[in-house]
């Protein structure tokens, strides 16, 4: 079902049933359900794997017959789209940049201050705060739903950090504050990254560097030969992650609606 999946969208996938989601197979594509996560859009959304992209109307009745109830759309697509195809429903086409390396990726020297470690649980507190932060800095999500999406995926990852799946792994200051987190989820022989960020009055030392080669470090440890991580394709972040050893791999397009906040 999977296997002819690129790299990214197939972790992405892979990851999701892990956390308990569901997929429904349809003849050229796939739906996706997460009931543990209902506020997580791309967790509970219509991926296109041989259908027309263009056919917006169409992927838009897939997703409406999907998801009755939901307030937004969300749509993975196996190419780009005709540029006003999806504009005239008001969904915006964006893309990511997947990034793989087959070569254990560098491990940055760990800035003078912090200590890391895995998270322990009194230490997800702090990642639900840091999550509403930037969610407010950025305004992208109504705050009560952003944070029901981030309460119930805290809970998922520590199910897959309880059954050795996955990781995830924080920068603190000295007195204890959390400057920088990520998570990696242990795929067979691919791994791929989760949530790479860092506080912003802790970025440009590095962290995220290190953190990046802890957590591969980890994932070889346990039989992973390649690592994958996505990002925006505008997100400067991929400069870090080429940097340390990461190539282009594919892009991957999807078209988004968000949630009417009036109704």
């Amino acid at each position: 079902m999977l296997s002819a999946l690129a790299a990214g969208p197939r972790t992405d996938l892979e990851i999701l049933l892990l956390q308990g989601s569901r997929i429904e197979v349809g003849a050229d594509h796939l739906v996706v359900r997460s009931p543990h996560n209902p506020d997580f859009h791309w967790g509970n959304y219509v991926h296109v794997t041989t259908g027309d992209p263009d056919d917006a109307g169409r992927w838009l009745e897939v997703f409406a017959r999907a998801f009755p109830q939901a307030g937004h759309v969300a749509l993975g697509l196996p190419r780009l789209p005709h540029p006003a195809a999806y504009a005239v429903y008001g969904l915006e086409v964006g893309t990511d940049a997947v990034l793989t390396t087959t070569e254990l990726p560098e491990q940055r020297p760990l800035a003078e201050g912090y200590a890391v470690r895995a998270l322990l649980p009194d230490d997800w507190a702090q990642v639900r705060r840091a999550a509403a932060d930037e969610n407010a800095r950025t305004g992208d999500y109504d705050p009560r739903e952003h944070d029901a999406f981030t309460v119930a995926q805290i809970a998922a990852r520590r199910r897959l950090a309880a059954a050795g799946s996955a990781a995830f792994f924080g920068a603190f200051t000295d007195d204890g504050l959390l400057a920088a987190d990520l998570g990696i989820v242990a795929l067979g022989r691919r791994a791929r990254y989760q949530s790479v960020g860092t506080v912003a009055e802790h970025r440009r030392r590095g962290l995220a560097g290190h953190l990046l080669g802890v957590a591969a470090r980890w994932a070889a440890e346990r039989g992973a030969r390649e690592w994958v991580i996505v990002t925006e394709s505008t997100n400067d972040a991929g400069r870090l992650y080429r940097s340390v050893g990461f190539r282009d791999d594919v892009q991957v397009v999807a078209a988004y609606r968000k949630p009417d906040r009036e109704t």
